[in-house]
Formats: C-alpha cells, sequence, structure tokens
C-alpha cells in the first residue's frame, strides 16, 4: 500500500509534470514566434511527453487506491533571448526535474515500496535521455552560433520529431 508522503510527493509530480509541460508549449511558441518552426515543433512534442508523464503519475496512484490532487499550474516564462539560451533553461529545467525523480525513488526506498520503486525505473531511464539530449542540444547550438544556414539545418532536423506515446501508457 503506497503511504501518504508518497502518495504527496507524486501528486506533487504531477504538477511539476503539468508545470513541465506548460513551460515547454510557452518555449515553443516564443521559437514560433521567431520563425523557428521545426525547434518549436521539438518543444511542442516536449510539451505532449510532459503531459504523458503526469498520466503516468496519475494513473499509477489510481493503481494504487489514492488520491489524486490536481494544483493550480505557476506561471511560466515567455521569450528567451535565443535557442541556445531556451536550450540552456532546458536543461536546467531537467536536471531539476531529475532530482525530483530521485526524491520519489528515496520515498519509496524509504517506504519499502516495490511497486513504486519500479515504476520510477522507468523515469529515471528517461531522465537519462532528456538530460543527454538537452547537452546535445546546447553543443549543436554553440556549434551554429553565426551561422544562419547552420541554424535553418538545426531548425529543419528538429522539425521532423514527432510524438510517440510512452511505454507506460500503451
Amino acid at each position: 500500500m503506497i503511504s501518504e508522503r508518497l502518495t504527496e510527493a507524486i501528486n506533487q509530480q504531477i504538477n511539476a509534470e503539468m508545470w513541465s509541460a506548460y513551460l515547454y508549449l510557452s518555449m515553443s511558441q516564443d521559437l514560433y514566434k521567431k520563425g523557428f518552426k521545426g525547434i518549436a515543433n521539438w518543444y511542442k512534442v516536449q510539451f505532449l511527453e510532459e503531459q504523458a508523464h503526469a498520466e503516468i503519475f496519475i494513473n499509477y496512484l489510481h493503481s494504487q487506491d489514492a488520491k489524486v490532487i490536481l494544483a493550480p499550474i505557476a506561471e511560466v516564462q515567455t521569450e528567451w533571448e535565443s535557442v541556445l539560451a531556451t536550450f540552456e533553461d532546458t536543461w536546467a529545467h531537467e536536471k531539476r526535474v531529475t532530482a525530483m525523480i530521485n526524491n520519489l525513488c528515496d520515498i519509496a526506498e524509504d517506504d519499502h515500496d516495490r511497486a513504486a520503486q519500479n515504476m520510477l525505473a522507468w523515469f529515471i531511464d528517461e531522465q537519462i535521455e532528456e538530460e543527454e539530449n538537452d547537452r546535445d542540444l546546447i553543443f549543436q547550438a554553440k556549434m551554429t552560433e553565426g551561422d544562419n544556414a547552420a541554424m535553418l539545418v538545426l531548425d529543419c532536423e528538429l522539425g521532423k520529431r514527432e510524438y510517440h506515446t510512452p511505454s507506460p501508457l500503451k
């Protein structure tokens, strides 16, 4: 049975995932307005993924007969100085999310909650992938600085990204 402490922490994580979705939607809109439609698409996929992450946590609480409590989503930033600044903020944000997931793992371990530990293992792997992708995007953006043709290529490449339903929701 899931503890009240872990239930509360997962509810906070649901809110954080929805805030992340809102942040990435905001980044998408800022980039779209600046003409980076491909990078805007990349962030729209991030938006959809974060909503899916919240849904995974919601489904888990339902499976444990625990109450889901949806809280208001805090305001997010709406403009960034550059594509690079957007990518850097994304990486910083994902590192904070990793810390939050690690905290959930610590609570599940303290509670000897094997079911929660098993569910959270997917998120550990997901965060490794998220942070690696963000580092790569920062590197690529730095490589394109001052080279509009290279930025156009990066924008086109990121525009090819498609959303795929995460495996825990299939």
